[in-house]
């Protein structure tokens, strides 16, 4: 079964930094495009920042010059680097994933859209 796992959440405090991880599991051939998105308490879910490639990377307004997304290929990973962190950070951070692979043994391979379970961000004093 092909999934998303996220780690490295916590708690932080404001002003410092936390990196989180995600890693793509099960029947893959190729990766399109990897991303995380966040929701906070009573918010709709939004765009933190995705990754096609180095060269081609993608932030929210709220978080440029601050996050840094990046791929391990080998791996099937992709982490979120978040300094600077503020309390509006404060958030389920979710893997986002657009990929060819099966999800069922002997069937057909096909361009999944895949979520992670979310890791939860909290940044407090």
């Amino acid at each position: 079964q092909v999934q998303l796992v996220e780690s490295g959440g916590g708690l932080v405090q404001p002003g410092g930094s936390l990196r989180v991880s995600c890693v793509a599991s099960g029947s893959i051939l190729s990766i399109r495009s990897m991303g995380w998105y966040r929701q906070a308490p009573g918010k709709e879910r939004e765009l933190v920042a995705d990754i096609i490639n180095s060269a081609s990377t993608n932030y929210a307004d709220s978080v440029k010059d601050r996050f840094t997304i990046s791929r391990d290929n080998a791996k099937n990973m992709v982490y979120l680097q978040m300094n600077s962190l503020k309390p509006e950070d404060t958030a389920n951070y979710y893997c986002n994933a657009l990929l060819f692979g099966r999800q069922t043994s002997g069937g057909p391979y096909r361009y999944l859209e895949l979520w992670g379970q979310g890791t939860l961000v909290t940044v407090s004093s």
